[in-house]
């Protein structure tokens, strides 16, 4: 086992002790992907430090649909978080309008909700999203939508 995971595990557990009505379970990240590709519904929350967070999350992302899809929240008690897609940037395709742009608006809906705690902004954002996913597919989901006419599709379920 790697230094720093003996390090994560040790910490984990003196901070779980402060929170004694919450379950924690130690599990290798192996068997975490596997446990995760054959019962994600056992998984409420999952910690882990970044490098096997990012490998579990693309995992995650995988199994909904693509990273297209997948938004994300860095979440803290003393701030409002960083909140942004999971697959990061795409230099290769910038500029060329076929970036799915799902994650970053449902990112952008995680942030209405826990940043600002704007929860009927947040879900009328989620639920324009997946009307525009019923109505019009990005390349990355098979269709042929372009990321302009995603966008229109999500403002137009929003009006």
């Amino acid at each position: 086992m790697l230094e720093t995971s003996r390090l994560w595990r040790r910490v984990v557990g003196e901070v779980a002790q402060e929170y004694p009505d919450v379950a924690v379970d130690d599990m290798l990240v192996d068997n975490a992907a596997m446990q995760l590709a054959s019962d994600p519904a056992q998984f409420d929350v999952i910690v882990t430090e970044n490098m096997f967070g990012d490998i579990l999350s693309d995992l995650a992302a995988a199994m909904t649909g693509g990273l297209g899809l997948a938004p994300s929240a860095s979440l803290s008690d003393g701030g409002p978080g960083i909140f942004e897609p999971v697959h990061g940037s795409a230099p290769d395709i910038a500029g060329r309008g076929i970036a799915n742009p799902a994650a970053m608006l449902r990112s952008t809906a995680l942030m209405f909700e826990h940043a600002f705690g704007r929860l009927d902004e947040a879900r009328a954002l989620e639920a324009a999203v997946d009307v525009a996913l019923a109505e019009c597919r990005p390349r990355d989901l098979g269709g042929t939508a372009t990321t302009a006419e995603f966008a229109d599709a999500v403002v137009g379920a929003l009006s």
